[in-house]
Order: structure tokens, then sequence, then C-alpha cells
């Protein structure tokens, strides 16, 4: 194989082989491929595209670069939920829990920030100790004495994907929907699951622009689940504003355990609850979509949703104190961001407002980059609400003057506001 003639046939728009993918890939794992003809391979993908059985294959190099997990063996349902990246989305931390005290086996595997989007496992290592690095039999034995563990990838599951996913992200090709679907299901196969939901969402803070592409992807998501023996459900939400009333890092922990003590956001629990509606139907534990919701709410209400996210954050080494502690990560500087006019808020550039996390310090800009876990965005008002002229509309917070002062002024013109009425609609179809 000779690594330039792969990358040319591809840029050209011709299809690759399974063969060829795989020694490609390999290579790139082994080191006798660089990062630049990876990052070179990645582009002619992002622009050329892939057919079916080239998607297929690739999520299949993807998945055997690596172990699989098997638990076939417990008598709980094994199942994932998956979203494709949107700004203020902490439903996995919410969800994974609640569906664990509900008796499914939640083994989740998650990612960093990539892009203008938050990473669940930055989020959930704000919490003091928590290990989101750990083998895979701690991993298993978690799964099954817990019900839930929430780990980033090891060594083992997909290492292919694990290297290139942190390509991706500096290297402007996040939005190609052949290497979203290798490195979503890739990961998720791997988990040893048998039912996966997926959130795919739309908009202008979204991958998928438009509900027609959105579409696209999770059509063929679902084609490459079921193809692996993962019964697979699509949810399409709107990405048009960011989801709940935060972003941020340790803001985004503070908000999901609000959700799982009954005080969360509305937009938030209402796409929990249809996400773990579907998981619940998949599973038989609940027949219908009414009877799911109920059951999710039952189980927040009771406290056992909290006490499970409580279990896993010990039984993942992480410390409790940060939760009753108000100082935690306090950040040291604040801004608000305020209305130019009076009206309404017809609409607001989310994809903007997740680069504005990043300077701040939510996510990276480069591989090395650290975080802030202080880091974030309050959104004080919403689309669809009123504002005066000064009043504030965002309220930005870190422990970084300098980049305080850069994420504001990234977020001074990305609101509109006029006279009319208008509302935001959460699910789409």
């Amino acid at each position: 194989m000779i690594p330039a003639e792969i990358i040319q046939q591809k840029r050209n728009g011709q299809s690759l082989s399974k063969k060829e993918l795989r020694q490609f890939i390999q290579s790139y794992l082994d080191g006798t491929i660089l990062d630049s003809q990876m990052s070179a391979l990645l582009m002619a993908i992002y622009f050329q595209g892939m057919k079916d059985d080239e998607i297929s294959s690739l999520v299949d190099t993807m998945l055997n670069s690596g172990k699989r997990m098997d638990f076939s063996s417990l008598d709980s349902y094994p199942a994932d939920k998956h979203s494709t990246g949107g700004v203020g989305d902490k439903v996995s931390i919410i969800l994974g829990p609640l569906l664990a005290s509900a008796g499914l086996a939640i083994p989740m595997i998650s990612g960093r920030s990539l892009g203008h989007t938050g990473g669940t496992l930055d989020k959930l290592e704000t919490i003091p100790g928590f290990r989101v690095d750990v083998s895979l039999d701690e991993f298993e034995d978690l799964t099954k004495t817990v019900g839930i563990a929430m780990i980033g990838q090891t060594e083992d599951i997909c290492p292919a994907d694990r290297k290139m996913y942190a390509l991706r992200d500096v290297t402007g090709t996040v939005e190609s929907i052949p290497l979203i679907c290798g490195s979503i299901m890739s990961k998720k196969i791997a988990e040893g699951i048998r039912g996966l939901v997926l959130d795919v969402k739309v908009g202008n803070g979204a991958f998928m622009k438009t509900l027609t592409d959105a579409k696209k992807l999770g059509e063929q998501l679902t084609r490459i689940g079921e193809s692996f023996g993962v019964e697979t459900d699509v949810v399409y939400t709107s990405m048009a504003q960011p989801l709940g009333n935060v972003a941020g890092l340790w803001c985004e922990i503070q908000e999901s355990v609000d959700g799982l003590q009954g005080r969360g956001p509305a937009d938030t629990m209402a796409v929990t609850y249809e996400l773990g509606a579907k998981l619940l139907i998949q599973s038989g534990i609940a027949k219908t979509k009414d009877e799911a919701i109920d059951l999710q709410k039952h189980l927040i209400t009771s406290g056992k949703a909290y006490e499970k996210f409580m279990e896993m954050v010990k039984a993942q080494g992480g410390s409790t104190h940060c939760f009753s502690n108000d100082r935690c990560h306090a950040p040291k500087y604040f801004v608000d961001v305020l209305a130019e006019k009076t009206g309404i808020i017809q609409s607001m550039d989310t994809y903007q407002i997740g680069l504005a996390t990043v300077e701040l310090g939510c996510g990276r800009k480069k591989t090395s980059d650290t975080v802030d876990p202080s880091s974030g965005i309050r959104f004080l008002k919403k689309i669809g609400d009123s504002v005066e002229i000064g009043e504030p509309i965002f309220r930005c917070f870190n422990s970084n003057k300098k980049k305080l002062d850069n994420g504001k002024a990234m977020l001074a013109t990305i609101v509109n506001i006029a006279d009319k009425q208008t509302t935001h609609k959460l699910f789409l179809k």
C-alpha cells in the first residue's frame, strides 16, 4: 500500500476497499502513516464522502482495531444513548443514571470537547477524583455491579477512533457524515449494547444544519446499528439555541444534578424523557411512551435516580463534597452581555455561542490545551423571551480575565431581536 495513492483515490471520488481502509488505518495506528497523511485522507473523505459499503467497512475497521465488550450474560438490557453534539447538552449525565435506576445496564463511552461542542468527559472530570480512564475489566465490573459506568475511550476500545477523533477536532473535518458514523457506531457497538438511542441535533449550533441532512445521518446510523445487531432509535432535536440554562463545565454538572433532583430546565428534561422512553420501550420495561415518561419522573421524585448518580460517582473515585460546596470551582470573573435593543429574541447564533465557550476555557483549540472547570455561560434569555435595551441576555464566567473579555466580544452581536412574537420548536420531525 502506498498512502499517497489511497489519499489520491479518495480525493478523486473513488471508493476505497475494506482492505485499503484497514491497511491505511492500521498503519496510522502503528505510526507508519503520519498525522499529516491521515489529515489528508480525512479531508478527502470530508469533501468526497463515502458510499454505504465504505462506511460499513470504516465502522468495522475501527471496531476491530480493539476489543469488544460482551454483556450477553446480563439479565438487564445493555443500552446507551449518544448525541451528535450540541451546546449545553448535558443529557447523558442525567439520562445514564436515570436509566440505570430503572434497571438497564448503561456502559457509556463518551468523548471530550469536539469543535464548538462540549465534551461529557471534560464535564465529569470537574468532579474531584472522578476517573474516566479505567480498564476494560473495571468498566465491565462497574456496569454489572453499579448498573452504569461513564468512561473515556481506553487504549483497548476502538483505538483507531481514539486517535482519529482528536485529529478531526483540529483539522476541520468534524461535520463529515461518514466520519461521524464511523466514530459513533464503532464505539457504541464495541460497548456490547443491545439497544441505542441517538439524539441527532439540527440547526445553527449543530453539525447538521438542516433536518434533511440530519435525517440522512440518522438513517445512516440506524442502518449501521441494525446491521451490527443493535436496535437503534433516532430522535431529532433543535440546536437553534443552547439546551438548558447553562453551557460549560462544572456548571453543567450542577445543572445535571438539578435535573436528577427534579429541578432541571424544562427543555433539558423533555429531551431526557424522550430519549429515555425509547430505551425503556426497547427493553420491555415500559410498553408506551407515556408509561416510560411517568416511570422516569417517578425515579427522579423518589430520589432513586440521584442515588444512582452518586453511587456511580463514588464507584469511579469521585468525591461528593463539591455538590454541597458553593465555592467549588467558583469562577473568579463574571461579565454580562446586554441587549442592544428592546423586543423579542427571534434567533441566536448557537455555533458562535459554542465557540465562545471554547474561548472562555470550556474546550480546546488544539489537543494540548487545558480546560477551565469554572468556565461557562448562563442563558438569562432565550428565543421567544422579551428583553429591554441594556438588560442582560448572557452571563459569562471563568477564571481568566483575558479569555472572559474575548468570550464576551464573541457574543456581542449574535442575538436577533425584533418585535415579532416567536417560539422555539424543540423536537423536529
